[in-house]
This record gives C-alpha cells, sequence and structure tokens, in this order.
C-alpha cells in the first residue's frame, strides 16, 4: 500500500484551487471539466479537491469543514524551509492565522493557518 491522494470535500472547488494556489505557491495538475475535482501539484502523493456534492455521490455522509467552527481533527502539512514567510503568504491571502512560526524541541519550525474551508494547515521545515 502507498498513500495515492488525500481528498477534501469543500463548497468550491475552482475557488479553493485558485485560493491554494495563491496562498501556498501549489500548481493545479488537473481540473475536470464538471468544476467538481481537482488536484494539486505535491509531490508524488496528490492534495485532492471534490465538490460536496460528491460526497453523497460516493454513498458518504460527512460533516463539511467550516471556517466558523472548531477545526476537524486533521491537518495537512506542506513542507517549506521558509515558514514565516510561507505563513504571511498565507495571511495575506486570507487564511486565518491559528499559530505563528515557532522552533520545536526537535528543531522543525512549525506554523498552523485555517484555509478559506476552515480547514487545518500546518507549514513546516522538514525534520531532518
Amino acid at each position: 500500500m502507498k498513500l495515492g491522494y488525500t481528498i477534501i470535500y469543500v463548497a468550491d472547488v475552482p475557488q479553493t484551487v485558485t485560493f491554494y494556489e495563491t496562498a501556498f505557491g501549489l500548481k493545479c495538475r488537473f481540473l475536470h471539466d464538471s468544476q467538481t475535482y481537482a488536484e494539486m501539484e505535491t509531490g508524488a502523493t496528490a492534495l485532492a479537491f471534490a465538490a460536496l456534492d460528491a460526497i453523497e455521490l460516493n454513498g458518504l455522509a460527512v460533516s463539511p469543514n467550516s471556517a466558523k467552527s472548531l477545526a476537524a481533527a486533521w491537518e495537512i502539512c506542506l513542507v517549506t524551509e521558509g515558514v514565516a514567510s510561507a505563513y504571511q503568504t498565507a495571511l495575506d491571502a486570507g487564511c486565518s492565522p491559528v499559530v505563528p512560526p515557532s522552533e520545536k524541541p526537535w528543531g522543525q519550525t512549525v506554523a498552523y493557518v485555517r484555509d478559506l474551508n476552515g480547514c487545518l494547515v500546518e507549514l513546516a521545515t522538514p525534520i531532518t
């Protein structure tokens, strides 16, 4: 087994793609003609977004992400050498601050923001 991709269900896939391009510098790998599914360039494992309607099509029931409620108990982590500048860029693009950059006892610098959908995003230096 290997992790193929992570899908985040969102209200507006194209808006989320544009937001991630601006806030985190990611590039869109694929956006379906239906505008209900997209993948971002994130290396070997893709970060994908799917429309909330796809939840029912897949026979699932979930609690949608919301910027107005407490963050769900998961996060995505984007790795960068420049956490402080990535954090500021994310804030400038409209992310909500959660935890500003700080150095962890193991030497890694980490910060947290929430995206336009209320999803928790960790910005972190590589673990050495």
